[in-house]
């Protein structure tokens, strides 16, 4: 087994360039956007009305989009499968950067 498919990085402000990169594609990054956005709104619905058989959607949601925009549009493998805890915080900082001005939306 080689480490370099163990760790690759070290911490989040290692990894954050990469998967910026790994998110070049303006279409990739927006399914991704959306699919955080729904997210957000389909866990607000199920808290407010207590209908917690929502939440199930999250992750086909979520997901979804994103890997579409992945496999579609950028042709790459989604980070998420080598780094998932970091690859999931990526989304959010991504989406906040967008919202922020930091990289294009």
């Amino acid at each position: 087994m080689s480490t370099q498919t163990t760790e690759r990085f070290h911490s989040f402000a290692e990894f954050y360039p990469y998967y910026l990169q790994e998110h070049s594609n303006p279409v990739c990054r927006r399914l991704h956007y959306l699919g955080s956005l729904l997210v957000i709104t389909l866990l607000v619905y199920a808290i407010g009305s207590q209908q917690w058989l929502w939440l199930l959607a999250l992750p086909v949601v979520g997901y979804g989009f994103a890997w579409v925009g992945h496999f579609v549009f950028e042709k790459n493998r989604p980070a998420t499968f080598k780094y998932p805890l970091w690859s999931f915080m990526g989304d959010w900082v991504m989406l906040k950067d967008a919202f922020t001005g930091r990289i294009r939306f």
